[in-house]
């Protein structure tokens, strides 16, 4: 045989072989199946018209990739792992559905109904983001999917990690018109129980998670935020957020301060605190933005919770490889993550995290995306209902009033 005819051979031999389909982020589905406590794990892509696409594993109703719109086109703007068994066997919450309850309670117990409830302990006699196994590690069953959206479910078990009650938990993810991902909660139980989940996707905007976000603007809308004791648990306190390096009510770098002489800094080394909101009534507020000015690109964060827990990921030290073999470095990304305090079923001061029979707990997040690299106006205070493009008034974003998402 000739090298030419070899050649021919093998060119035959390529387009004849099926290859297993890619996503648009390069995620491969067939690298999401397997087999967690006899249960299937899998990779489900959802799209929307303009080009968006999130890819997500039942495998802890996690957010594996998010292509979103740039100045140059789309990037995957989170963090995570290109398999199942990454995912399965590394410690890290990328992407991941947190609860029962995320965050750590202190003491690993609380009170309820003059019951009290002994979970599980670790570490310091503390339990945090709901224990083990957390609804992250959990493979949660699908309930639909169509081309724009996937709801999942997951019941979790009454005294599963010491938490009362059996907690039926749906999600589903919506990937709008307006260029928003939209996460929608709701719980119910059969005993008083509490409870505090949110999604916790570790977010690159610049597309490019070699890089840290340093350079990233960050804008919060909030006067103060929760305060940690030396051990890191709340201890219910509040401090303003003037005159300190917590100060994002107007737009700066995330680096700016992030390594001020600061006693609250100095316990988590960087960004890891709960931003308190004005949102008593638990409607969807605009309450934050992030603008990566090279890439073109902004995110805005829109939420029904009264807090926002704002990670800088500290704890990432460049020797964990996620998609396409990159090692994310310290400070890579930020998490949002949408919340009620930890600790609230010992601070009877913090907004309530008890969900009683009969009653549904509803919970909604919202992160979208523009080309815009102007921030939001921090006047807009009303209900937010409708996630459509981004519109220019006085000089100012004012996303999301434009169409109806369905």
């Amino acid at each position: 045989m000739t090298k030419k005819t070899f050649a021919i051979h093998i060119l035959m031999l390529l387009i004849c072989v099926p290859m297993a389909a890619q996503t648009l982020s390069g995620l491969s589905p067939e690298a999401f199946v397997t087999d967690v406590n006899g249960k299937k794990t899998a990779l489900y892509t959802i799209t929307n018209q303009k080009g968006m696409e999130a890819c997500i594993t039942n495998y802890g109703a996690r957010l594996v990739s998010l292509m979103a719109p740039g100045r140059y086109g789309m990037d995957d703007v989170v963090l995570g792992f290109d398999n199942i068994n990454d995912y399965v066997s590394l410690k890290q919450n990328f992407g991941a559905t947190v609860g029962r309850y995320i965050g750590r309670i202190k003491g690993a117990h609380f009170v309820l109904d003059g019951k009290e409830y002994q979970l599980q302990g670790f570490g310091k006699g503390n339990i945090s983001h709901g224990g083990k196994p957390g609804f992250a590690n959990v493979v949660w069953d699908v309930v639909s999917k169509t081309d724009s959206s996937l709801t999942l479910r997951y019941l979790s078990p009454d005294g599963e990690a010491g938490f009362p009650g059996n907690l039926t938990v749906t999600l589903t993810y919506t990937l709008t018109v307006g260029n928003a991902l939209k996460i929608d909660y709701e719980a119910t139980t059969d005993k008083p129980t509490v409870l505090n989940i949110s999604n916790h996707s570790f977010f690159n905007i610049s597309g490019r998670p070699e890089k840290d976000i340093l350079h990233e603007e960050l804008m919060v809308k909030s006067k103060k935020i929760a305060t940690f004791d030396a051990q890191k648990n709340l201890d219910g306190g509040f401090r303003k957020v003037k005159g300190t390096p917590f100060d994002f009510r107007k737009p700066k770098t995330i680096g700016q301060d992030i390594d001020k002489d600061d006693e609250q800094l100095a316990i988590t080394k960087g960004y890891d605190h709960s931003f308190v909101l004005k949102n008593r009534k638990g409607e969807l507020l605009l309450q934050a933005s992030l603008v990566d000015q090279e890439a073109g690109r902004q995110m805005i964060v829109y939420t029904t919770e009264p807090a926002l827990h704002i990670y800088t990921a500290n704890g990432l030290k460049g020797n964990q490889k996620g998609k396409r073999g990159i090692a994310y470095p310290h400070r890579s990304a930020i998490c949002f993550e949408a919340m009620h305090l930890a600790d609230s079923p010992n601070h009877p001061e913090f907004p309530s995290t008890v969900l009683r029979p009969g009653e549904t707990w509803h919970s909604t997040t919202v992160y979208q995306f523009t080309t815009s690299t102007r921030q939001p106006t921090t006047c807009l205070t009303g209900p937010v209902t409708v996630f459509g493009l981004g519109i220019g008034l006085g000089g100012l974003l004012v996303a999301g009033i434009v169409s109806l998402i369905k």
